[in-house]
C-alpha cells in the first residue's frame, strides 16, 4: 500500500499536476473518523471522504467502517477546501456519473427490464434503475405485479436527474410479434368513451377512435363492454406504447372485394 501511495505522489510531482474539482483520483482510505474518512491521494494534504458521500441513498447500505480501511479505489474530487487545502472526496458522485452512463446505453439499446416497485402514488410508480430514481406515470402503466413492473426508458435528463419510464412501451415491445400494420385481430371491449373504445388485444390496450368506426348509428348496439369484435391494426407508437385500430377499414376492404 505504501509503495502504491508513493508512486501516485511521484506521478503528480513528476508532471506537476494540480488536482481540480470534478477530477477522478486514485486513493487509499487510511483512517476512520466520526463523520468521515481520511484518504491518501498522494498530495501533501490528506483527502477527506464524508460518510454521506459513501454511496447513493436509495440503497441504504450499512458499511462496516473498519472494512473500508486500506481500501484503494477511485474517488470523485468535489472541491478543495480553500482554507485547509484539503480535498473533499466522494464515492457516491462517481457512482452517480457511471450510473447515468449505463442508463444512456440502456436507452440507446432500447432494453426492456423488470424493476422493483418502491412506492405507488396517485401519479404513478417510483422505482430505481442503476441506483437512479425513476418515475412511471399512471398514463404509462398497463400491468403491475405485486412487487415488480416491466419497464422501458421513455425520456432521460441527467442534468435535471430525471428518468421517466414506460410500462406500456415495454409491454408493446415484447408483444410486437402479435401486432403488424394491417393485421386483423379480435379484441375485447374494456371501456367506452365519448371519443372511442378501448379494446384489450393480447393484453395490450388499443384505441378504436370514433372516426374509425364508420356509421356509428348502425353500430352502437354492438359496442358492449366485454364483447369481442374484429379490428384492423392501423398504427403503432412504440415509444408511448400506443396501438390504434379500425373497423371502418375492414368494411372498406370487404366492400372493395364485393365490387
Amino acid at each position: 500500500m505504501i509503495k502504491r501511495k508513493n508512486k501516485f505522489a511521484e506521478i503528480l510531482k513528476k508532471y506537476n499536476y494540480k488536482l481540480h474539482s470534478t477530477d477522478i483520483v486514485a486513493g487509499t482510505i487510511t483512517h476512520n473518523e466520526k463523520i468521515g474518512f481520511l484518504v491518501d491521494i498522494g498530495t501533501e494534504k490528506i483527502g477527506y471522504l464524508p460518510k454521506e458521500e459513501l454511496t447513493m441513498n436509495y440503497q441504504n447500505k450499512i458499511h462496516n467502517d473498519l472494512m473500508l480501511i486500506n481500501t484503494t479505489r477511485d474517488f470523485f474530487l468535489i472541491v478543495e477546501n480553500i482554507n485547509t487545502k484539503q480535498c473533499i472526496l466522494s464515492i457516491k458522485r462517481l457512482d452517480y456519473i457511471r450510473a447515468w452512463k449505463r442508463i444512456k446505453q440502456i436507452y440507446i439499446e432500447d432494453i426492456v427490464f423488470n424493476l422493483k416497485i418502491h412506492y405507488i402514488n396517485k401519479g404513478g410508480i417510483i422505482t430505481y434503475l442503476e441506483g437512479i430514481q425513476g418515475f412511471i406515470p399512471k398514463s404509462h402503466i398497463y400491468y403491475v405485479t405485486e412487487h415488480n413492473i416491466k419497464s422501458k426508458i421513455l425520456t432521460i435528463n441527467d442534468n435535471k436527474n430525471q428518468l421517466i419510464l414506460s410500462n406500456k412501451s415495454a409491454e408493446l415491445k415484447e408483444s410486437l410479434h402479435k401486432f403488424k400494420i394491417g393485421e386483423l385481430l379480435y379484441g375485447q371491449i374494456i371501456a367506452l368513451e365519448s371519443y372511442g373504445l378501448f379494446i384489450n388485444i393480447c393484453r395490450i390496450k388499443a384505441l378504436l377512435h370514433v372516426s374509425e368506426i364508420g356509421n356509428i348509428n348502425n353500430n352502437t348496439k354492438i359496442f358492449i363492454k366485454g364483447k369481442f369484435i374484429k379490428v384492423k391494426v392501423i398504427h403503432l407508437n412504440m415509444k408511448y406504447g400506443q396501438v390504434s385500430v379500425s373497423i371502418k377499414q375492414i368494411k372498406n376492404i370487404t366492400n372493395h372485394h364485393q365490387q
